[in-house]
């Protein structure tokens, strides 16, 4: 997949820890999706997809890895990115950036307002960056202080 050309060097980089997280755990029905975030600090946290025979009960890999940058008190998201892996019997064994679900843009609006997310773009000609806003336009917040129409 091409580059687009304002990726970083740590954009890059962000992608890359992504996809070495799922080749390390990557396993049939198991984890398909694997995720990177870089925070204020500059770590980087991993996480890997928990696919479930039931549904409901699987959790996104970008959770996780908001999950271990929250526990380790480190929270302030900057940039993250998503990449799946292919199963053994697709033609490519490409690992493509590819965008958050909805529930994860949801989650991705409250927890790292202000962060940018690595996705592919020009109709998944290349990758590029783009705000969680506009991932997630008109989302909900509660507003306690603001009048009822």
């Amino acid at each position: 997949m091409p580059v687009d050309r304002d990726l970083t060097p740590e954009d890059l980089a962000l992608i890359e820890a992504a996809r070495d997280a799922i080749r390390a755990r990557y396993r049939e029905n198991r984890h398909h999706i694997g995720c990177a975030l870089r925070t204020r600090s500059g770590r980087v946290h991993t996480a890997v997809h928990l696919d479930t025979y039931v549904g409901r009960a699987s959790v996104c890999a970008e959770a996780i890895a908001v999950g271990r940058a929250m526990s380790d008190g480190d929270g302030d998201i900057v940039s993250i990115v998503s990449v799946r892996h292919p199963r053994p019997r697709e033609a490519s064994q490409e690992i493509p950036v590819v965008s958050p679900c909805g529930i994860c843009r949801e989650m991705l609006a409250d927890f790292a307002r202000d962060s940018i997310v690595i996705v592919p773009v020009d109709d998944g000609r290349a990758v590029g960056k783009v705000a969680i806003r506009e991932l997630l336009p008109n989302k909900y917040e509660r507003i306690v202080d603001r009048p009822r129409i």
